[in-house]
């Protein structure tokens, strides 16, 4: 049995974090390597899924909660409400928690360094 994800030990109260908003069935924290001035995770309450391939596949409906919680939070934590959406898949995509996150990134991102 593999060891429990950072996320569910946060979720399980083991390790402090400010949950920012939850649902029953997701969680959103702020990303403790910010890579933009609005940088926050979402991620679900189960473990059961790596990557977002495997969330699609498996429950697609738990995806689209998500995506659908990425936006209120955009709306709330950020001037304009505009975001970008990103799940790395893999350690040579950047990949460290395997346990599926959406990074939700926001609040003024430079187009010409995030590609368009």
């Amino acid at each position: 049995m593999s060891e429990p994800s950072i996320f569910t030990r946060i979720l399980n109260g083991e390790i402090p974090a400010e949950v920012l908003g939850e649902t029953e069935r997701v969680f959103a924290i702020r990303d403790i390597a910010p890579q933009a001035p609005v940088h926050l995770l979402v991620i679900p309450k189960t473990a059961e899924y790596r990557d977002v391939a495997e969330i699609a596949a498996g429950d697609p409906t738990l995806l689209a909660e998500m995506v659908s919680f990425a936006k209120e939070l955009a709306a709330q934590h950020t001037d304009d409400g505009d975001y970008r959406l990103v799940f790395n898949s893999g350690p040579n995509a950047g990949q460290t928690v395997f346990h599926v996150h959406a990074h939700v990134l926001g609040g003024g991102l430079n187009e010409k360094s995030v590609g368009a």
